[in-house]
């Protein structure tokens, strides 16, 4: 590892079974499939090799399946340079998959957990000294609540900020709202959020995405509102997972929330011009350049 800043991720690992087609199937309807493909996949690899890519050292804390899949995942993200010591192997469930559904620029995903439902607290623990040396925790809702719940403990331990992207979406408990340092739902999960008695106590901590709409947030009492950046569309599967790893690697590089904010606005507009979740996470360099070419948004 070398002095940048240090982002370690707990969540998901899965592969990616995406399916491309013309048409998307009703209840009970088959249709014919154009393209078929397995990606590296799971909101926590996904964020972690977004962070990776953006400037940061990730560590990722998560676990697989002893099979063919969690082999290969676990050898992608050592490619990506990211510390796979915290990924653990579970003997008894298969890796998580996600089956995942393309079709006129949207999607449509089924998540099997897998070996990320066995991430459990006593995992967090053999690795506490991962969170111990980050300079923030990024955490989603892929894994057990209580295993969420714990991280999110043991990060204020050791006054560790917390970025926790509550998807997918579940009734998040009173500790957690109020120990995270962020949240980043998408508009549906903010409207789930706004019905918790909390709401309006955690707003400054909200950092809402909106997809071809932008991103809505809160800074010292006021609202702000960036606009997103037009692309054209292939695959939109990790736009927010992109958005989250870019946000944790500008905070811990030190910028302020409204230069992470637009700097990750423009790494998850391009990360939606490529198939497959990761497939189109740029680099820093990247996404520096996008800037210049395209300025700041109105």
């Amino acid at each position: 590892m070398t002095n940048k800043p240090i982002v370690t991720i707990i969540g998901s690992i899965n592969m990616d079974l995406t399916i491309t087609t013309q048409t998307m199937p009703m209840q009970g309807e088959t249709v014919l499939g154009k393209h078929f493909s397995t990606f590296p996949g799971g909101k926590g690899a996904n964020q972690a090799v977004a962070a990776a890519r953006l400037g940061a050292n990730v560590n990722m804390i998560g676990m697989v399946g002893a099979d063919a899949f969690g082999d290969k995942l676990s050898k992608h993200l050592r490619k990506e340079g990211i510390n796979d010591s915290g990924i653990s192997i579970d003997n008894e469930a298969s890796t998580g998959i996600a089956n995942i559904i393309l079709s006129e620029n949207d999607n449509r995903i089924i998540v099997v957990p897998g070996a990320n439902y066995r991430l459990s607290p006593n995992i967090i623990d053999q690795h506490r000294h991962l969170i111990k040396e980050s300079d923030v925790v990024l955490v989603q809702l892929e894994i057990p609540m209580e295993t969420v719940n714990y991280t999110v403990q043991v990060a204020k331990e050791f006054q560790v900020p917390v970025i926790l992207n509550p998807a997918p979406y579940q009734d998040l408990p009173d500790e957690l709202l109020e120990l995270a340092t962020y949240f980043t739902p998408n508009e549906i999960e903010a409207e789930a959020l706004n019905s918790n008695p909390l709401f309006m106590k955690i707003q400054e901590k909200i950092i809402m995405t909106q997809g071809e709409k932008g991103v809505h947030y809160f800074l010292n009492g006021k609202e702000y509102h960036i606009p997103s950046y037009q692309v054209g569309v292939k695959d939109t599967t990790g736009a927010g997972d992109t958005f989250n790893g870019a946000l944790a690697a500008q905070l811990v590089q030190g910028h302020s929330l409204p230069e992470a904010i637009r700097f990750s606005t423009a790494a998850a507009a391009l990360s939606v011009s490529k198939i497959g979740a990761q497939g189109g996470m740029p680099t820093k360099q990247m996404v520096e350049q996008f800037l210049q070419e395209r300025g700041s948004v109105q």
